[in-house]
């Protein structure tokens, strides 16, 4: 195994999540800061909650595509390390989503990447893990609780379709970190308050913009 290229791998998919595409968008259309709006997230999500779901669309898709170009890249250049740099790679552009360096470390919750991830990785993953999040989210019309239910089952997913332990344990621990992030989202669920898919009327919480 030559360290420097899961290194390398790491830092190329760290960069890549990086890149703030709810925020680029909004502004870009010239709508205000969406750290300023709804819940201050930079994913689909909020951007959904300005009304503007052709933005929302483009976010979640350019989000998810982070994961998945992180992975494609590192076994372009890896192939013969394929397993290993394809996982370093798709984990750090996650992390890259969820504290960007830009942003002062202030992302999203890393939900769309994660499927990306597990779309370019393991695609039978990648697809239940997809429709998990689609039906829950059909159903309860919470997004929060669809990310729940799909990041949670993901790592069980993984040990009926994953050839390696390994994959797995990165499935598990994108999983904890997603939940991680869900916190908030997870107490508002159980005191009933947690705003439905879409829905603009959001609770705003007290937080600092980064600019």
């Amino acid at each position: 195994m030559d360290v420097s290229h899961l290194l390398l791998a790491a830092a190329g998919g760290y960069l890549l999540g990086t890149v703030p595409f709810g925020l680029l968008l909004t502004r870009l259309v010239g709508m205000r800061d969406i750290r300023i709006m709804g819940s201050g997230n930079i994913g689909a999500t909020n951007v959904l909650r300005t009304g503007r779901k052709d933005i929302a669309l483009v976010t979640l898709l350019l989000d998810t595509g982070k994961g998945t170009v992180a992975v494609w890249l590192a076994v372009l250049f890896c192939p013969d390390q394929a397993s290993a740099v394809t996982l370093a790679a798709g984990s750090f552009a996650v992390v890259g989503h969820t504290f960007p360096l830009w942003l002062r470390f202030r992302g999203g919750k890393g939900v769309a990447t994660t499927l990306g991830v597990l779309l370019a990785t393991v695609w039978p993953v990648g697809l239940l893990s997809s429709l998990t999040w689609l039906g829950i989210a059909a159903i309860s019309h919470y997004s929060s609780l669809a990310a729940l239910c799909a990041l949670t089952l993901a790592p069980f997913y993984a040990q009926i379709f994953a050839n390696r332990s390994s994959t797995v344990l990165v499935f598990a621990g994108l999983a904890a970190l997603g939940c991680f992030r869900h916190q908030a989202n997870l107490r508002r669920l159980l005191a009933g308050r947690e705003p439905h898919l879409g829905e603009k009327n959001y609770p705003i919480e007290r937080r600092q913009t980064t600019r």
